[in-house]
């Protein structure tokens, strides 16, 4: 079993930055690829970002290309979510995931989830 817990989020202005962390516990991370994803009420969870186990190689969604970057250190087994020039859409509770493949967009190839941390950028 796998414990996930996110932290980092809060109330930031637009244009500002925050650093998103995702801990783990139980189970070294070390040979999963992992993921970010978010949701607001009434949507479906979107992906955000993944990373596979060596951190050689990430997929971001579009609309975070070049604003996210999604890293790891499997030495604190955490992966962290740097988010900058946000923008009032990036607003949502986010999570971490573990992945069962390697490195994927699919909610359904995740396997343990974290509580999420809520994020919100105020115009």
């Amino acid at each position: 079993q796998v414990q996930l817990v996110e932290s980092g989020g809060g109330l930031v202005q637009a244009g500002g930055s925050l650093r998103l962390s995702c801990a783990a516990s139980g189970r070294t991370l070390s040979s999963y690829s992992m993921g970010w994803f978010r949701q607001t009420p009434g949507k479906e969870r979107e992906f955000v970002a993944a990373i596979s186990w060596s951190g050689g190689r990430t997929i971001y969604v579009d609309s975070v290309k070049g604003r996210f970057t999604i890293s790891r250190d499997n030495a604190k087994n955490t992966v962290y979510l740097q988010m900058s020039s946000l923008k009032p859409e990036d607003t949502a509770v986010y999570y971490c995931a573990v992945s069962t493949v390697y490195v994927t967009r699919s909610p359904s190839e995740y396997r343990y989830w974290g509580q999420g941390t809520q994020v919100t950028v105020s115009s």
